[in-house]
Order: structure tokens, then C-alpha cells, then sequence
């Protein structure tokens, strides 16, 4: 099976030795976003902001595998403060419709930057 490597301009660079997602047959592999401004490649400031930057960074990654938000099945949240869930919860549901993904959120010591927030995804493309 052959792996195609996908990036966008409108996502942050990877910072590390890993592509920011990978497409093998029709199942792509987001990689891990923190709410990094693509442009500055620096963090956003505050919780809200810094959950609906990764989903935008989510959802330009998505787009260049020629997918959208739409075609996550599967989410992994990742939160230095389980206490923001509802926060979470209200910004999806901006970016979301039923049926929503499959889904996890997970408490973490921390995260790269000092992000508060960090999202990984799986889509199925048609």
C-alpha cells in the first residue's frame, strides 16, 4: 500500500520528525495540532481561541487531503484541564453536525508549547 504525504500552507509546519498528515487508500491520519497561528507559528492566547485555532488547522489539513471536517470518524482531544470540556464541547458543535465522530478526550500532564489543547484525527474519504 503506497502513503501519500499531505501538508498545507494554512496549517502549521510540522515542528518535529512527522508530517502533518498522512493519506493511505481512502483513511487519512491527522497528526496532532496544538493552536499554532500558521502564519506566526506562534501560540494563541485563551482557551476558546486556542481550541477553534486547532480546529481550523484541523480542518485545512483535512481540505489539502481533499476531505473536510465532515470526513473525521474518529477525534482525540487532548487537555491540560479537563475542566474546559464543555468549552470543547461548545466550539465542536461550530464545526460539527450529527453524525458526530467518534471520539475521545483525554487529561495530559502538558503539551507541546504549553498548548492547553491538542486534537488528532482520522478521516474516510469517499
Amino acid at each position: 500500500m503506497s502513503k501519500t504525504v499531505i501538508n498545507s500552507d494554512n496549517a502549521p509546519s510540522a515542528i518535529g520528525t512527522y508530517s502533518q498528515a498522512i493519506k493511505a487508500g481512502n483513511t487519512v491520519y491527522l497528526s496532532g495540532q496544538i493552536p499554532l497561528d500558521p502564519k506566526t507559528m506562534e501560540l494563541v492566547e485563551g482557551f476558546e481561541t486556542q481550541t477553534v485555532q486547532v480546529f481550523e488547522n484541523l480542518k485545512a489539513v483535512a481540505e489539502a487531503s481533499g476531505g473536510t471536517l465532515k470526513d473525521i470518524v474518529k477525534l482525540n482531544i487532548f487537555l491540560t484541564d479537563l475542566s474546559h470540556f464543555a468549552k470543547v464541547n461548545e466550539v465542536m458543535g461550530r464545526y460539527f453536525a450529527p453524525p458526530y465522530p467518534a471520539r475521545a478526550a483525554i487529561g495530559v500532564a502538558a503539551l507541546p508549547r504549553g498548548a492547553a489543547v491538542e486534537m488528532d484525527a482520522i478521516l474516510v474519504i469517499e
